[in-house]
Parts: structure tokens; C-alpha cells; sequence
């Protein structure tokens, strides 16, 4: 085992059992009270059967469950072959739609290390070598000259075409490619402007589109079930009825008010896309957009044809064609209903699905115009659509900002103005914002749980999202009859924020809560004869 201050790019074809090992006392420290003895769980090494089956020889870690270890030297060579492949193919016109943004990031980096400082794995990992963003490209910068320069495979490592690449090599570098939140923080502080992020998703695209292997739940349990059943969750269409229904009675028992969620209802203004975790995982989500947008007054539906009632598109992270099939599919659901827009609810990734991916995936007379639910909320509120009482909610509220919303598609401000109107002790992460951290879900991380994969991103990725929310909350953090709220307006945050306070046990010790926006904005309405938010009930 190396050590990771010594550990460099070419380690990577090394034959040792592991590259690293995670030490606790060496991870970024974090703010009280987790910063007394004995409140964070301790790091576990893997079992003897995960080394044997899957890649371990990277960090312990696994992310990438499909990845077997060969069991012959054909299947390693096979392996090897596809990659390279996979790989020069990148580098040609098949790369369609990203070629050039790939050439420039992959050409012209300075190796200045500015990206490292504002990598949240990195700065949260103890300044770990094995993270630092540049360190991935640099493997593959290795790989590709040892393969397709002249220099490369004449001179070897006296250009810097130094690594040997054999099975270890290429399942560390797939697994190294699953150590990265794709948050883009890195993109943002570049002098030069280029993206890591894009040289990940290659590999990533490499692994699945040529060589079948990509993380069980991002692909068979999430855009190959999608396609099938309509949902990534499996819900089916009379299931999702069913749901709806539930919801329905769900309003009228709990706060008295009859509202009929309209269904496939032609002509509508808006075609309202969730994310169908919230109708499992957080009910309350759809229900509040349900009773906002009929308290506003809105022209609204929801539909139930496949693909049309989940916004999940996970395809964006990993495989171009997964992509480009689903965002099809949601877009023609739409156009045959006859809308004027599509509207996201809070899901990050799925704005960056809708509104960015999959808008160049559909062309001309196919295209709905797709946009955010936070201006839509922010222009309920300030038109005075919705009669608030701010007071309902006087408790400490603190903001996450979706990567996808602020550095993606630049929606800082709708969200803010929002909960500066209904939240009285509103206060700001530091940093916020198109600074902001990612919550350490992103990427697919939020729903990746093979092996011991969830205990990596609890103490790594979002380790400085935990860290955002203690820095917030100082002020009555260990007061545990206030409490304490984080607004995550997107599915998959909520569910990194929510696994990581389940970790810490933050709610139980500290009465940390979480949720949306649109929940916060239904406890403030006037007309709720009782609270929305559940943790305020007596």
C-alpha cells in the first residue's frame, strides 16, 4: 500500500492489493459537536469476499458492482482490448455532441492544481492524492499516449507514457471514475475553463456503452427499468394511478381540502414532471406542488404514459444512448398532451436531464419548451398568488443549493427570494450559491449503495455538505428543542442530506430536519389550519 502523499498516476497499473487506505484522523475535521471523540462511526475495511470478486484495489471502496475480476488472462486481455477501444473511439467523430469540449479539457490542461481547492472529495478526503481532480485525467492522458502517440509507443516513459495497463489499471481507473460528483466545481474554478467532469463522464461512457459494465443501480434498476415500466422506482402505470389516488385522500384527510390531481388532461399549460422517488420516498412533495398550484390557480397536469410521470433520466451520467432514449420518450409525452412548457419539480438532476441534456437530443417541431418550478414558485410568491404567514415558519432554515440549478443553469436567486419572504431565520451556507458544495449525492452517488459504496460518500462526498449544514446551524446547533431545516429542493440531494443525518444521527441528537421548498412554502400558507412539516406537529 502506498502512501498517498507519494501516490502517483502511474501507481495505477501497479499489482498491489490496494492503492490506499482511508484513515480517520487524517479526513477534513468537522465543526462541533462532531467534533468531540466518539461522534463519527468509524472507517471498515472490505470483506475478503468483495476483494476477491470486484475491484478493491483502489481505495476498499466499491461503486461499479458489475465489475468482476477475470478469471482468465483472455478475459483480462478481452477486457483490456475493449477499453482501448472504447477509448480511441472518444477521440473520433462517433463522439458526437461533446468532441470538442472533450479535446480542449483533455489537451490543454496546466497542471496548475487550482481544481483541487475547490473539490470537495479532495479538500474532505484529507487532501488525498488518489482525489485530486486532475489525477484521473492524468491516468487516462498516460493510457492514451502509451497507445495512440508516436512519441508514446516508441519513447514510452520518457514522454510520459509510463503505466502499465492491464486489468488493475483499467477497473481502477472505472472505479476512480465513480469517485467523482460531476458537480463541476472544478469547471467553474479552471483559468482556462476546462472540465474534469467531462473526462470522468468518458470513462464512465467507455465502461457501460463498450464494454456493458456500469453501477446496477443507475442502470438496470434505473434507465433499463424506466424503459420498461415508465418509472426507475418499477412504478407502473396503475400503481402510479393508484399513488395519485392515495395522495388525493391523503389531502382531504389530513388538512380538509379536495383537490383532484388532473391526469393526462390535453392542452394544459404546464406538463408538471416529478421525480417518482418523491412519490415513494417523500409523498409531501407532490402533495404541496398539488395544493400550491391549485391555490395559485395554475393550468396544470400530470401524465401517466410511460416515461411521462418520472423526470429521471440517470442516462446522463453514464451512457449517451440510455440518455438520448429517455429524453426522447419524456419529450413526446409531452408534445402528444399538447402543453405549452414542461415544468421540472425538485429534482436537480432532472433540470440538467430536461432542460440542457435533452434538449440537444431533440430537435425542431418535436421540442416542448422545458423549464424550472423555481421561478414558477418565486412568481407565485411575489405576484402575491398565495397568502403567506411567514411566522409558521420561524424556525432556523438554512438553503443547499443544487449543483444542477446554480452552476448548470444559473438559478441562484427564485429560491432565495423564496425562502427570504417565508422564512424569517433564513440564513446562507458558506459557500453559497454558484460556489456552493455539492450535497455528495450527485452523479449517481445518492442512489448508489452497492457493498460498502454509501459508507465512502457518508465520509467522503458529502462529508463537506454535513460540514455546511453544522457551520449554519452554530448558532442552536446543540439546542434540540429548535429546530434546525435544511432546504433541498431536488430528490437526489434530499436523499444524499437525508442518509448523511441518518448517519450522524443529527436528527435525533440535534433535531436536524430536511426537506423541499415547496414544503416550507405549504406550511407557510395561511389557510393551513395545521402544520405541513410533520416534525412541527404536537
Amino acid at each position: 500500500m502506498i502512501n498517498e502523499k507519494d501516490l502517483r498516476p502511474q501507481d495505477m497499473g501497479r499489482r498491489d492489493e490496494q492503492l490506499i487506505k482511508l484513515e480517520a484522523d487524517k479526513l477534513m475535521p468537522l465543526l462541533p459537536p462532531y467534533n468531540k471523540p466518539g461522534m463519527e462511526p468509524p472507517l471498515t475495511d472490505p470483506k475478503p469476499a468483495w476483494q476477491e470478486k470486484f475491484c478493491t484495489s483502489l481505495d476498499g471502496y466499491v461503486g461499479i458492482d458489475t465489475l468482476i475480476r477475470p478469471k482468465t488472462k483472455d478475459e483480462e486481455d478481452e477486457f483490456v482490448r475493449k477499453f482501448i477501444f472504447g477509448l480511441e473511439k472518444s477521440f473520433s467523430d462517433a463522439n458526437n455532441g461533446v468532441l470538442q469540449p472533450f479535446l480542449l479539457s483533455f489537451e490543454y490542461c496546466a497542471k496548475c492544481d487550482t481544481c483541487s481547492a475547490a473539490c470537495h472529495i479532495y479538500e474532505a478526503s484529507g487532501k488525498n492524492e488518489l482525489y485530486r481532480p486532475i489525477f484521473r485525467s492524468e491516468v487516462l492522458r498516460k493510457i492514451v499516449k502509451k497507445y495512440f502517440s508516436l512519441s508514446g509507443k516508441l519513447l514510452g516513459r520518457f514522454v510520459g507514457a509510463d503505466i502499465d495497463v492491464n486489468w488493475e489499471t483499467i477497473a481502477r481507473l472505472g472505479e476512480l471514475a465513480y469517485r467523482c460528483n460531476l458537480c463541476r466545481r472544478c469547471a467553474q474554478t479552471c483559468p482556462l475553463g476546462l472540465d474534469n467532469a467531462i473526462l470522468t463522464k468518458e470513462i464512465r461512457k467507455i465502461f457501460s456503452q463498450e464494454m456493458g459494465i456500469a453501477p446496477l443501480p443507475l442502470h438496470t434498476k434505473g434507465t433499463v427499468l424506466q424503459l420498461k415500466t415508465g418509472s426507475s422506482t418499477g412504478i407502473t402505470k396503475p400503481a402510479f394511478l393508484d399513488t395519485i389516488e392515495f395522495l388525493e385522500e391523503e389531502i382531504e384527510e389530513k388538512y380538509g381540502r379536495k383537490i383532484k390531481f388532473p391526469i393526462d388532461k390535453k392542452g394544459a399549460d404546464i406538463l408538471l414532471l416529478h421525480n417518482a422517488g418523491e412519490y415513494m420516498a417523500w409523498p409531501e412533495n407532490p402533495i404541496a406542488f398539488a395544493i400550491l398550484f391549485e391555490e395559485a390557480g395554475l393550468d396544470w397536469t400530470l401524465s401517466s404514459e410511460i416515461t411521462g410521470y418520472d423526470n429521471v433520466n440517470y442516462g446522463i451520467w453514464y451512457d449517451d444512448f440510455q440518455a438520448k432514449t429517455l429524453a426522447v420518450k419524456q419529450m413526446k409525452v409531452a408534445k402528444e398532451l399538447g402543453v405549452n412548457r414542461i415544468v421540472i419539480a425538485e429534482c436537480g438532476h432532472a433540470h440538467k436531464a430536461s432542460a440542457i441534456v435533452g434538449d440537444r437530443m431533440v430537435y425542431g417541431d418535436a421540442k416542448v419548451p422545458v423549464e424550472s418550478c423555481l421561478p414558477l414558485l418565486w412568481d407565485m410568491v411575489r405576484d402575491k398568488r398565495l397568502k403567506l404567514d411567514p411566522s409558521k415558519n420561524n424556525f432556523p432554515v438554512t438553503l443547499h443549493d443544487p449543483c444542477n440549478y446554480v452552476r448548470g443553469m444559473g438559478i441562484v436567486e427564485p429560491q432565495r427570494n423564496v425562502l427570504k419572504v417565508i422564512s424569517p431565520q433564513f440564513r446562507e451556507m458558506t459557500p453559497h450559491g454558484v460556489d456552493n458544495y455539492c450535497c455528495g449525492g450527485g452523479g449517481g452517488f445518492a442512489i448508489t449503495n452497492s457493498m460498502n459504496f454509501s459508507e465512502w460518500r457518508n465520509k467522503i462526498s458529502t462529508r463537506m455538505k454535513f460540514n455546511q449544514i453544522l457551520g449554519a446551524f452554530q448558532d442552536s446547533m446543540e439546542n434540540v428543542s429548535v429546530p434546525k431545516y435544511v432546504c433541498a429542493p431536488c430528490s437526489n440531494c434530499k436523499g444524499a442530506i437525508r442518509d448523511i443525518l441518518e448517519f450522524y444521527e443529527a436528527t435525533e441528537k440535534f433535531n436536524v430536519q430536511y426537506g423541499g421548498l415547496v414544503e416550507l412554502m405549504v406550511n407557510a400558507l395561511v389557510g393551513m389550519d395545521k402544520p405541513f412539516l410533520e416534525f412541527l406537529e404536537d
